[in-house]
Parts: C-alpha cells; structure tokens; sequence
C-alpha cells in the first residue's frame, strides 16, 4: 500500500504515526510494496560486494519508470579512491542499459539505521535520478525502512555548469 493511501484500522489498533522531521526520512515499518520489493533485492544483491578491505558489504536495486530492478554492490580496490559505491553500480548498470527514468534506490547494509549514500552517490542520484525515492535498511533489521528523496540528500544539488563568461 502506497505511503499516501488510507487503511481502515480498528480502534484497538497500536498507531503508526511516522514523525518527519528536517534532512530526515520516515522512521518505521513503511507498507510501500515497493520499498520492502527494493530492499530485499539489495539485501539479495549486498552478498555480491566485493569488500576485502573493510569488510563493509552494500546492496542497491534501482526501481526504473518502467519497473525493472537493476541491482549492484559495492566494489573496493586497494586505491581507496577507486571504490564504488553500490547505488553508483546500480545507476551505472541501468544508464548503460538505456534507462533514463527511476522512480526509487533502495540501500542495504549492516549498519543501524541503514547505510547513507556518500556526496558523490548523492551527486549522481540528483543528475540521474532526482525523482527517486531513496529507502535504506540495516540488513539485520529490513523491515525498519527509511524513506528519503533525492532533494533531502543533496538540497541545491549542483545541476548545470555556469556559463563560460570570457
């Protein structure tokens, strides 16, 4: 059930009120049957990582405009600034598979809370994907699902270069 959708509950039913507060996503279970979709093919595509150095395994499934889960994970090299993100993996995948349009990313971890998508992911998720929603989980704790957008991310994302003024 969409986030936006109204369920009939009995009056004996505990409240899921969700607080959302600045820079912050939904706390709580989230019923999208999109997200949990999401967040189980990342936590499945998260076992892919390729993480010797830090041992810090993540999941991604991007959700294209025309419902194709595309997945990735991240991947290290002992040159730390060669490291890719598993959203950027997912991303990369779709752009060169011809998509354009996504609608939703979701990341997976072992970490309380879920796993942020660092400044560069967040850079690309504005320029590609800016419509999307963004949910991430603890892979220990899938069912705990948080909910941002790409513009909570990154707010005044850097979008188009200046004109070059002589």
């Amino acid at each position: 059930m969409a986030d936006t959708e109204k369920s009939p509950r009995k009056a004996t039913a505990p409240s899921r009120r969700r607080t959302r507060g600045p820079g912050r996503g939904r706390r709580g279970t989230i019923s999208d049957r999109r997200a949990v979709r999401l967040v189980r093919a990342a936590a499945a595509a998260r076992v892919h990582a390729v993480a010797p150095y830090s041992r810090f395994q993540v999941g991604a499934a991007l959700l294209t405009a025309d419902g194709e889960v595309v997945t990735g994970a991240n991947v290290e090299s002992a040159s730390y600034g060669l490291t890719c993100c598993a959203e950027r993996v997912a991303l990369f995948k779709a752009l060169t598979r011809g998509h354009s349009r996504f609608v939703g990313l979701a990341v997976v971890a072992r970490l309380p809370g879920g796993p942020m998508p660092c400044g560069a992911c967040r850079q690309l998720l504005a320029e590609y994907a800016p419509a999307a929603i963004v949910w991430v989980a603890d892979s220990q704790a899938p069912d705990r699902i948080r909910r941002f957008t790409v513009r909570d991310l990154l707010p005044q994302a850097f979008l188009k270069a200046p004109p070059n003024r002589r």
